[in-house]
């Protein structure tokens, strides 16, 4: 197998972007059959190759392979955003320069794939597995097809990559977003004094969302404190002497771990009811937040290669290990910085240092 940064760029050369940039959807099952062979080749088991639908419906995978009966894994996701606007160069062509490592998904996350497939060619684990899996830029849809197999079964950890900066997540925020839509007769200007007004219904709504909160800045945990309110778009009219018909306001909290969902749903209901009973709520992302319930072994493991252990501020899939009652820990070479990022890299000392952390984890 080839060394760590020759591997990676092998990874990054092929497309697994999600819908909505430049190339249009990259095929994650094309990289989950180039990975399979390369984990039969070191030794697995058993090898699993799964399509399964992405978030939007398009095709999806993930390929998992396991050493005797997995009680730890390792994942790390195939996909990656679409090309932010700005690359220098193709986003598929990888290039490294002045130690960094470049190419759309090289930080975030083919470089914790890269570094497990090389620390596996000197360390044959036992009852541990290994699962790369797509969607996770979008809907997670993927991750929650393989946690619904018979192969998630008997799991008790996950290592989680994703670029911590030399640090360890054992906790992090969820994302709860939300649109609020109001319909109304709609028509000339002129007659507006006697018209509904969706969107000024809405940007009432939006100053009462904001408000709730400015209210809330101090609630949660002294490391999480607040809710991140961000009141993101009011849209609907199409010209200035039109009233518009429909209006639609987006907005999304993180909520810290604890954070009484329902609660919340509540209090949002009776702001709007409020403002205009016809106002229709839809929850439009519903990822819940993270918190390690056993984090002693696995942060025992990692100790000895992080700077500190503690909360992320990004949301990760461990949210979805700790749904079905697996501890999990969030860690990975790069930076969350340059991720999502045009010129993503990741720094090569980086790869080598994140080749003795798996080795570390799949010998324990």
């Amino acid at each position: 197998m080839p060394i760590v940064s020759e591997l990676l760029s092998e990874l990054v050369a092929f497309p697994t972007q999600q819908a909505g940039g430049e190339g249009g959807a990259g095929d994650e099952r094309k990289l989950c059959e180039h990975l399979a062979p390369k984990l039969r080749a070191l030794g697995a088991d058993e090898i699993v190759l799964e399509s399964a639908p992405r978030s939007d419906g398009s095709a999806g995978a993930y390929v998992f392979a396991r050493w005797g009966t997995p009680r730890r894994i390792i994942n790390a996701h195939v996909d990656t955003v679409p090309a932010n606007p700005g690359w220098t160069r193709s986003p598929w062509s990888p290039y490294i320069a002045n130690g960094k490592l470049y190419g759309l998904g090289s930080c975030d996350t083919k470089a914790g794939i890269a570094a497990t497939l090389v620390a596996l060619e000197t360390t044959r684990p036992k009852n541990f597995g290994v699962l790369f899996s797509g969607d996770e830029e979008a809907g997670s849809a993927v991750m929650h097809e393989f946690m619904k197999s018979p192969h998630a079964r008997g799991i008790e950890e996950a290592i989680v990559c994703e670029p911590t900066a030399r640090t360890a997540g054992i906790a992090h925020r969820g994302v709860l977003a939300h649109a609020a839509s109001l319909e109304g007769a709609g028509g000339h200007s002129s007659k507006a004094d006697y018209m509904p007004k969706p969107i000024a219904k809405l940007a009432r709504l939006a100053v009462a969302i904001d408000d709730l909160g400015m209210r809330r800045l101090h609630d949660g945990p002294a490391t999480m404190p607040g809710l991140c309110m961000n009141v993101a778009a009011l849209a609907g009219g199409v010209a200035f002497n039109v009233v518009p018909q429909r209006g639609r306001l987006e907005w999304s909290t993180r909520p810290y771990p604890g954070f009484e969902r329902e609660a919340y749903l509540a209090e949002l209901a009776a702001l709007a009811a409020a403002v205009d009973p016809e106002i229709e709520l839809e929850v439009t992302v519903d990822h819940a937040p993270f918190a390690c319930v056993h984090p002693a072994a696995l942060s025992a493991l990692v100790q000895p290669f992080v700077t500190s252990i503690g909360k992320l501020d990004f949301w990760t899939e461990a949210a979805l290990y700790m749904e079905h009652g697996i501890d999990a820990i969030v860690i990975g070479p790069g930076d969350i910085a340059q991720a999502h990022a045009a010129d993503e890299f990741v720094p090569l000392e980086d790869l080598d240092w994140a080749v003795e952390l798996f080795r570390k984890a799949l010998a324990s």
